[in-house]
């Protein structure tokens, strides 16, 4: 039997509220022990009621209940460390939530009921709600993900191929960075632009003579090989903001080596980090949805 339905919520598009949640395991309890808690995440008042909900798990906990539904990349998220002192934390946690809709009440009714009904086998370890900005604009005012690739294209990028462990699920990466916009937006736009390595009102991408080497759009593009499927989305309040990375991608990999790039592990640190801290990093699994049906076994009666 091939396990070949994504869940649809990776490339739900139009939402305007986010609720992400990242929780722990409560001492003693096995993912297999905490599989029946989980199960309550399909029932209406979670996963019903004009919202998407993602659910990923970390590496150990996946494989723990679905060894042989687990991409043998999968691992959890290590520290990425530059050679100048610019790092990205670890905060690997056991599994993951994106809860998306059209209104943040929505959406924060709903993540409550999720966070509820694990409540006796997981703790919150994290939360962070999110919105869009300006018409899908990051807080700098670039416009975000404009290389993303076409939706037509987005499940070949962003899921595991058929036949391989771990069929139409996606490894996801899960970062909080936190934006000095009063630095950023000290520059000219000129200067914001090369920063970045596009233009700032058309989002036109500078040719390669024009773009510097350390501009984060030619230290995080990779070229069509190592494509991933973004859906990052600013957050925060006036004391802090800033955006939480989110991606997805058929092959893990992919995201060590745009770290790896960003953090000038190949002597060219991605500008960007001067302006924007990452304070989180986790990788996690979000399985099929058959694969999620085969380890929860059959739906409860309501």
């Amino acid at each position: 039997m091939g396990f070949t339905l994504p869940q649809f919520g990776i490339f739900a598009q139009g939402t305007q509220a986010h609720h992400f949640l990242e929780f722990d395991l409560r001492p003693g309890v096995s993912p297999a022990a905490a599989l029946p808690s989980f199960r309550r995440l399909r029932t209406p008042d979670v996963s019903a009621g004009g919202i998407n909900l993602v659910v990923a798990f970390g590496a150990d906990a996946w494989r723990a209940v679905a060894p042989s539904m687990t991409p043998a990349s999968l691992a959890p998220f290590a520290e990425v460390a530059g050679p100048d002192g610019h790092r990205a934390p670890a905060t690997q946690h056991d599994a993951w939530m994106w809860i998306s809709g059209s209104a943040a009440d929505v959406t924060f009714d709903h993540a409550r009921a999720a966070a509820a009904a694990i409540s006796d086998v997981a703790v919150l370890a994290a939360e962070q709600p999110g919105f869009t900005y300006h018409e899908g604009r990051d807080e700098t005012g670039f416009v975000d993900g404009t290389a993303n690739p076409p939706l037509r294209r987005a499940a070949d990028v962003a899921l595991v191929p058929p036949g391989e462990a771990g069929e139409a699920g996606s490894h996801v990466l899960a970062m909080r960075w936190v934006h000095d916009l009063d630095a950023f937006h000290r520059l000219p736009v000129a200067d914001q632009e090369r920063v970045i390595g596009r233009s700032k009102p058309e989002s036109i991408e500078m040719s390669d003579d024009e773009k510097p080497p350390d501009a984060h759009i030619a230290r995080v593009e990779l070229g069509d090989d190592d494509e991933i499927f973004r859906r990052s989305v600013p957050y925060g309040t006036v004391g802090e903001h800033g955006l939480y990375f989110v991606a997805f991608s058929a092959d893990r990999s992919r995201f060590d080596r745009m770290l790896a790039r960003m953090f000038g592990n190949d002597g060219v640190r991605d500008r960007l980090t001067d302006f924007s801290t990452p304070v989180s990093g986790a990788y996690y699994f979000a399985p099929s949805n058959a694969a999620l049906r085969a380890v929860a076994g059959p739906e409860e009666e309501q």
